[in-house]
């Protein structure tokens, strides 16, 4: 996380009260058209177009960006969160402070918060919560609660919790889903019935269509002005930019393909917004089996590409190139050189060398616009220097989820990860889908967070640079947050740096 001064001292205290927190998150237009504690005056809907829905609404259960991108914040709130620069801000918790071993963390809770289904937000629903994730989570992720030792519910409103070691990352993971605060009588249905603290209830979820929030009218705190929001999802972009023009949607979060940004940029009514993500578009590589097991192969690969021209022609030219896959907003990015530039005759002594010339890569990519558009790039870039290409398109997410993500049946594909700081997510684990595994790079992972925090970034700069020296994947480019919407939508976040499409501050002027 980033280090201010309250982070360098041995013990740490934060307070603020939340009005403040909810001020100082870039979104201090909600104010307009309603006032703390009370219900806006204007009772529209917004409907916010998307591309990816959600295939159940439980993150415990189900890997993927697309719930946590609608229900996180907006639903199911976190003890702390993170604001639009990246900074670890309160919530569900007002204040809290750090143990001079750093081990020990403890949380003074807000007192007047309700769960949608009416129980009260206690200490001890925080306890089931944290304790859940490692005993009902099956996600990946909740690896990130592993450095848990205890957690104990000192008083309804007070929470510690112990680490079995120091921990760099452990309070920035508690902005993310591991650190949603669940009812203890309001997990039984979680696919289908999220029940948490926030700002927005579910109200309608039409599979195939669209998933649509009501204001939470008994929130503890300011009320969002909008009394619902929808999240509309198209499969086909076209027509999710004519709804826009047709006033049948309010904005589009993260434009794809960026090229249809010209259908707006000279209209009065709409504005654009471009702002970071953390959204690395990651060609992986099957490092466990297949061709590219041969590290030969893999460097072939990636100097075949031309990385400019793919993001010229595939995403209009807007992105970022990033050197590994650590995007600009995090601690510890910096500038890496590409080290396999793109080198045709390299591509194809390398290609000759690794033995793996004439077998066929499967390139298989889900059904997600920026992936068909860089597969069919990568593919003719590839074949060029004598690789033989399938490229599948397999539907998102269930198709992809099950072929590449679980059973690894793949030998590239193209994904974007949303997630942040997931460099050890991805990398870190010999049993994830990319089958990388490195025990130099998982030392330093471990070093990185439990070690000294002036040695967090270093070391996990060092990681990064191992992982672009193995080419382990090819980060083709960085995502940037394209949003169009209506000119008087107000408190739009421009920065896509958490997990959330955080819409609860956003009003209309």
């Amino acid at each position: 996380m980033r280090q201010n001064k309250q982070f360098r001292r041995r013990t740490v205290t934060v307070t603020a009260t939340v009005t403040a927190m909810l001020a100082g998150l870039a979104l201090s237009a909600c104010s307009a058209g309603s006032t703390a504690g009370g219900s806006s005056g204007d009772s529209a809907a917004l409907n916010v177009g998307l591309v990816a829905e959600p295939a159940n609404l439980d993150f415990t259960k189900t890997t993927g960006a697309a719930i946590p991108q609608a229900l996180l914040y907006n639903v199911y709130e976190t003890l702390v969160k993170v604001d639009q620069s990246g900074k670890i801000q309160p919530a569900l918790a007002t204040s809290w402070n750090v143990s001079k071993d750093r081990k020990t963390y403890t949380f003074q809770l807000v007192k007047n918060a309700k769960f949608s289904n009416g129980a009260p937000f206690t200490a001890e629903d925080a306890k089931f919560s944290l304790d859940r994730v490692k005993s009902d989570w099956t996600i990946t992720l909740k690896s990130r609660m592993d450095a848990l030792d205890k957690v104990e519910a000192v008083s309804p409103t007070e929470l510690k919790v112990t680490l079995k070691e120091p921990s760099n990352n452990w309070l920035y993971w508690m902005t993310t889903r591991v650190g949603a605060m669940f009812s203890r009588t309001g997990v039984s249905k979680l696919a289908t019935e999220p029940v948490g603290t926030g700002p927005y209830v579910l109200k309608n979820w039409k599979r195939g269509d669209s998933i649509t929030l009501a204001r939470n009218e008994g929130y503890w705190t300011r009320k969002p002005q909008f009394a619902s929001v929808t999240f509309k999802y198209f499969k086909d972009p076209t027509a999710m930019h004519n709804a826009l023009l047709t006033g049948t949607l309010n904005m589009i979060g993260m434009m794809e393909p960026p090229d249809a940004l010209d259908r707006f940029k000279n209209n009065p009514k709409y504005k654009i917004t471009e702002g970071s993500t953390n959204a690395e578009v990651l060609l992986s590589f099957n490092n466990g089996s297949g061709p590219l097991r041969n590290p030969k192969a893999r460097q072939a690969v990636r100097h075949a590409i031309d990385h400019k021209a793919m993001l010229d022609t595939c995403w209009a030219g807007h992105g970022k190139l990033i050197g590994s896959m650590v995007p600009p907003t995090d601690p510890w990015y910096e500038d890496i050189p590409n080290q396999f530039p793109y080198d045709r005759k390299k591509a194809e002594k390398l290609l000759a060398e690794s033995g793996q010339a004439g077998k066929t890569l499967r390139l298989r990519v889900p059904t997600l616009p920026y992936a068909n558009s860089c597969g069919t790039v990568l593919k003719s870039q590839l074949e060029q220097v004598g690789f033989k290409v399938k490229l599948d398109q397999l539907e998102f997410p269930a198709a992809w989820l099950t072929t590449v993500f679980k059973n690894a049946d793949y030998d590239m594909s193209i994904i974007a990860h949303l997630e942040p700081r997931d460099i050890g997510t991805v990398f870190g684990d010999k049993t994830y889908y990319t089958r990388y595994d490195n025990p130099e790079f998982r030392a330093l992972l471990k070093k990185a967070d439990q070690g000294p925090q002036e040695e967090q970034i270093p070391t996990m700069r060092a990681a990064a640079r191992l992982l672009a020296k193995d080419a382990a994947a090819d980060t083709l480019f960085l995502q940037p947050n394209l949003m169009v919407a209506e000119k008087g939508l107000t408190g739009l976040p421009v920065n896509y740096v958490s997990e959330s499409l955080d819409l609860t501050g956003v009003a209309r002027s």
